[in-house]
């Protein structure tokens, strides 16, 4: 009987945990949508994948987030010769935040003004840290775009800074070359998403259970994100 009685709060606890994990997988996807759709109606500049996507939306007449999901789609092609394996939050991550970006763009008006701006700028760029530590901390896999970092990272051998930095910077020239927002903004997404991903990871951190993980390519949230 108290066997019995151990296995079920065994089996309690493991279903908590998981239902811990996809509340925040999902949560942290969607407020990165919304983040990423303040920092658009911000007017000041995006983060370096937002300017790739602005541009390509410009170019196509296609609404940006529906280019972040075709975007996100295309970088997953690129998983299969480096040997990345996609998880659940690397598949929910390509549709969950180009859906709530289109969502928030559709009832969030543009701004005028830096009295205006500089506000929403600002609660765009912690809104991403806190989504970027809530979805990154539930363990489910890195977006296609990290898993692409860490996999160039392991194929070639270069440090995951030098990797990063070579694939933001390409991704924001080819975006400002289509029409895509560069400017303050972008600036201050640059400095502040280290610290504050950081921050949120440690605040999120979800403690580990013997259930398993889909954690893509055995790599921690802090290897995917931090350690450049």
């Amino acid at each position: 009987m108290r066997r019995s009685t151990t296995t079920t709060q065994g089996d309690a606890t493991v279903s908590g945990h998981l239902t811990r994990r996809l509340l925040q997988l999902y949560v942290g996807l969607a407020l990165y949508g919304v983040s990423s759709a303040l920092l658009v109606r911000a007017g000041l500049g995006l983060e370096p994948w937002g300017v790739l996507h602005q541009g390509l939306s410009e170019l196509t007449g296609i609404s940006i987030g529906v280019v972040s999901i075709i975007v996100g789609a295309a970088v997953l092609l690129l998983w299969i010769p480096i040997r990345q394996r996609p998880g659940l939050g690397t598949v929910s991550n390509v549709f969950v935040i180009g859906i709530a970006m289109d969502a928030t763009l559709a009832v969030v008006p543009d701004v005028h003004g830096l009295v205006a701006q500089i506000p929403l700028l600002l609660t765009g760029v912690v809104l991403n840290g806190v989504a970027t530590g809530l979805y990154i901390a539930a363990r489910f896999g890195p977006g296609p775009r990290d898993g692409l970092m860490t996999g160039l990272h392991r194929l070639t051998g270069r440090s995951i800074r030098l990797v990063r930095t070579a694939l933001e910077v390409a991704v924001v020239a080819t975006g400002f070359l289509l029409g895509g927002s560069v400017g303050v903004g972008t600036v201050v997404y640059a400095l502040a998403i280290g610290p504050l991903a950081q921050l949120f990871l440690r605040l999120f951190a979800i403690p580990g259970a013997n259930e398993g993980s889909t954690v893509v390519a055995g790599s921690t949230p802090s290897q995917a994100i931090l350690r450049r």
